[in-house]
């Protein structure tokens, strides 16, 4: 315990920050996602980038498997939204609904509400700066 504050000292992650990072149907561009997941490495998170063409049957899947703290899209084709719809019944089903659920890309505005919606909490458009992205990560995964 701590003299000053009469509380323990707060304890160290037993392992690191563990992110999905998928790349949902069609997007066939992932330069984005490579720099992203860097920037995560780089950051000491550990990910598992599922490359291209992900359906929300193997994202699903993949983040059960995995057993993940995070579960990230980057999306670039504009089919954000059935694709999310379509994962969030899958997530609720394996009981996945205590993970951060985030999602980057070309993301309209006008999506941005339903997105949150849907329990995409963390949603980065494109242009987000990369430690808003780690620091957000850092900030909802205790």
């Amino acid at each position: 315990m701590s003299a000053e504050s009469g509380l323990a000292p707060r304890q160290p992650r037993q392992r690191p920050i563990r992110v999905l990072l998928a790349k949902p149907g069609l997007d066939g561009h992932d330069q984005g996602a490579k720099v992203v997941a860097r920037a995560m490495i780089d950051a000491g998170f550990e990910v598992i980038y599922t490359g291209l063409r992900q359906t929300p049957e193997s994202v699903a899947r993949v983040a059960l498997e995995e057993d993940v703290d995070v579960i990230a899209l980057s999306s670039l084709a504009g089919s954000h939204l059935p694709f999310c719809r379509k994962l969030k019944a899958l997530l609720e089903a394996n009981d996945l609904t205590d993970k951060l659920w985030m999602i980057g890309g070309n993301l309209p505005v006008q999506d941005h509400d339903e997105l949150r919606a849907l329990g995409f909490r963390g949603v980065f458009p494109t242009g987000s700066k990369l430690d808003a992205i780690v620091d957000y990560i850092r900030e909802q995964v205790k």
